[in-house]
């Protein structure tokens, strides 16, 4: 039987976020994810979805010949078959990367693949869901993220990156601004007053296009 998987959409667009924030990308948005973050700005993949085998995924995002593809949800890690995917999309030569919430187990996926692993701060109403073992999986190929809704977020953000030392464990440390929730600036600024080794991140997406659907 043919591997499939539910898939919300298929685009081609700049990385708003991470490492490779700017680049254009390829994104595989698949359906489902068993978090309910208060501030989730993409509850549309939560259901629906068209069901779709690796093949012709694989053949779709061949068709825009990206150099770079983000594999993102929803939870993608909630579907099975999101690891054979991850697995033959490095195969074809792409630099791929996976977000997914840290809820779910990471040590099944590939190591070629650049895991951006959010880390459910108190605000986020999820922050009981963090499973902690995926932080001894992470390695220089990977990144953590921090969405911070409050002054108490970022400070539990900290904590975590002094308890964890997230900045020598991982390639990249992003804190990024709840959207509509804090202060881009008064982020920055707290940042910069703590001399934090982390990257702050603006969602370039939601500068560009303002959340239209495809970007």
């Amino acid at each position: 039987m043919q591997e499939t998987l539910r898939i919300t959409e298929i685009f081609y667009s700049l990385q708003g976020e991470t490492r490779t924030a700017g680049l254009p990308t390829v994104f595989v948005r698949l359906t489902g994810c068993p978090l309910r973050c208060q501030y989730c700005d993409t509850a549309y993949a939560f259901s629906g979805g068209e069901i779709m085998s690796l093949d012709a995924i694989v053949l779709q995002v061949a068709s825009y010949k990206p150099r770079y593809i983000c594999v993102t949800g929803g939870e993608p890690l909630a579907q099975p078959n999101c690891i054979p995917l991850l697995k033959r999309l490095c195969d074809a030569g792409y630099e791929v990367s996976l977000e997914t919430s840290g809820a779910l187990d990471v040590s099944a996926v590939d190591p070629r693949v650049s895991k951006v692993l959010d880390l459910k701060t108190p605000g986020s109403a999820e922050v009981a869901r963090n499973r902690y073992e995926n932080i001894e999986l992470l390695t220089p190929n990977d990144q953590v993220k921090f969405v911070i809704c409050s002054r108490e977020d970022y400070d539990w953000a900290v904590s975590k990156l002094i308890q964890y030392r997230l900045d020598a464990r991982v390639s990249e440390v992003l804190m990024s601004p709840s959207h509509h929730e804090l202060d881009a600036r008064s982020l920055a600024e707290w940042i910069i007053a703590d001399n934090l080794p982390v990257r702050l991140q603006m969602q370039l997406h939601k500068i560009l296009w303002n959340d239209e659907p495809g970007h």
